[in-house]
């Protein structure tokens, strides 16, 4: 496409616009296995219009795709997504989804690079899929909290044998969420801020 001089580029929306207060900007990385809401804790918390890769899941992914307890689901992350939330106004957290079918956890390492920390979503129904998620994060040095999603029909547990299933530390933080809901999904983001934080004050952080 060829552009005149008196053509001009748009450029941002007002509303996406960074915040001219910012003054530290945090990449944090929303990770878990298929289904388990990532692009949906995006879209709900994110302050900007999210950045989405869907694509409309076709006959090809049967036998190679697992959507157990997402049969419904017609679209799935291919790439990634993306958004951004103002923490205060000096702090900004941009936020990328990772896509969630294991075809395409090439993509990960790029995604995680330069990122500060990380939320792994669960689905209660799936715990098996978490591991997998979490040992790519520790092989990176990537310190994360725990999200359990909250899908109706899934069995719910008490935290203490959550973190024995899982086997967690007593120090990684987890927490019930509604990624539907802005509240409920900020409330993650800042429970991971608060765990970073105690983790630089500890100098685990590098």
């Amino acid at each position: 496409m060829d552009f005149k001089d008196s053509d001009t580029i748009p450029g941002p929306r007002t509303e996406d616009r960074l915040p001219h207060t910012a003054e530290a900007a945090v990449k944090i990385v929303i990770v878990g296995g298929f289904g388990v809401g990532k692009t949906t804790m995006v879209g709900s918390v994110s302050e900007i219009r999210p950045l989405t890769t869907e694509e409309t899941m076709t006959q090809a992914g049967i036998g190679v795709d697992d959507n157990y307890g997402s049969a419904s689901k017609t679209a799935t992350t291919v790439a990634m997504d993306f958004g951004r939330i103002s923490i205060t106004d000096q702090l900004v957290l941009y936020l990328f989804g990772t896509p969630g079918q294991e075809r395409f956890w090439f993509l990960w390492n790029g995604l995680f690079e330069g990122a500060l920390g990380a939320v792994v979503l669960v689905d209660t129904r799936r715990l098996e899929v978490s591991f997998d998620v979490m040992g790519r994060l520790e092989e990176r040095g990537v310190p994360f909290v725990v999200a359990v999603n909250s899908f109706p029909d899934a069995p719910r547990y008490p935290v203490a044998e959550l973190r024995t299933a899982l086997d967690l530390p007593e120090e990684i933080p987890i927490l019930d969420c509604d990624v539907r809901r802005r509240a409920s999904s900020r409330d993650v983001l800042m429970t991971l801020m608060r765990f970073l934080h105690s983790l630089a004050m500890k100098g685990a952080l590098t």
